[in-house]
């Protein structure tokens, strides 16, 4: 057993001295400022539909920002349900981006989100 340390310790050693000489490596390509950025996934903004779209003020946004958006709205109202946290008490302008719903669970906020975003193609 006490081999086989050493073994393995002199192996670390090599590896860790070969790193520190590969210093020089050159740095990473970084994006310029007239590149455009490249979002994927939730991060991508989507065309949303009119009422999502006029509730945020835009024609895109990503899934992220959209659902940021909303609870800066439900803090900013106090439309939490003092009572229970996770409930939404909605009013009219909520109304119109979740189904006409009068409450909604802090969990359905992005699934009904998601009826808004159209799918890209």
């Amino acid at each position: 057993m006490a081999s086989s340390s050493r073994v393995f310790g002199n192996y670390c050693r090599t590896l860790m001295a070969a790193s520190k000489s590969s210093a020089a490596a050159p740095a990473p390509a970084t994006a310029t400022a007239t590149e455009k950025p490249r979002y994927k996934g939730i991060l991508k903004p989507l065309p949303i539909s009119p009422a999502l779209g006029k509730f945020v003020g835009t024609s895109e946004i990503s899934r992220t920002g959209a659902v940021k958006k909303v609870w800066d709205y439900i803090k900013t109202n106090n439309l939490q349900n003092p009572a229970n946290k996770k409930e939404i008490n909605c009013d009219d302008k909520l109304k119109t981006i979740f189904a006409g719903k009068d409450k909604v669970g802090f969990l359905e906020i992005a699934k009904l989100l998601s009826n808004h975003f159209h799918k890209a193609s």
